[in-house]
């Protein structure tokens, strides 16, 4: 979503990808069965694989303990959490401004919802699991 949007000329946009690299953006990052499949094969191994006696990632401070209530394992209550996130968004963000978009959707509701053509390019898909694992997720050998 971050790259059709700057493709389309909104951005640059908000990413995962800025908590990283800006300890502010965790401080203020807030985020359906297909989330927890997502989170489950990327953000969540990164959250659990941390000991005590190692340094903890912002993110993973901030993901745990505070969005999930130290329940990140927890697929029921994060799921919970997910969704009343979603309901809230709904609830508080006017019908005509919000645009709910599901992977798969591709340019054709997002260009509608933003009142912009359509790129004559393909919809980008640049965030995979595995490119996310291979990022993030996989150690060095010794």
């Amino acid at each position: 979503m971050r790259a059709a949007l700057e493709i389309l000329g909104f951005g640059p946009c908000h990413h995962m990808r800025e908590l990283i690299k800006d300890p502010e953006h965790e401080r203020l990052w807030r985020t359906a069965e297909s989330w927890w499949a997502s989170f489950e094969k990327t953000i969540l191994p990164g959250i659990l694989s941390f000991t005590e006696t190692e340094a903890t990632p912002k993110s993973s401070e901030l993901i745990g303990p505070r969005v999930f209530h130290d329940r990140a394992d927890d697929r029921v209550h994060c799921i919970a959490v997910y969704e009343a996130n979603v309901a809230a968004v709904k609830e508080h963000v006017p019908a005509e401004r919000l645009l709910v978009h599901r992977l798969g959707d591709g340019w054709g509701p997002l260009c509608a919802h933003l009142g912009v053509p359509v790129p004559d390019i393909p919809y980008p898909n640049s965030n995979s699991t595995r490119a996310f694992q291979d990022k993030f997720l996989t150690t060095s050998p010794a």
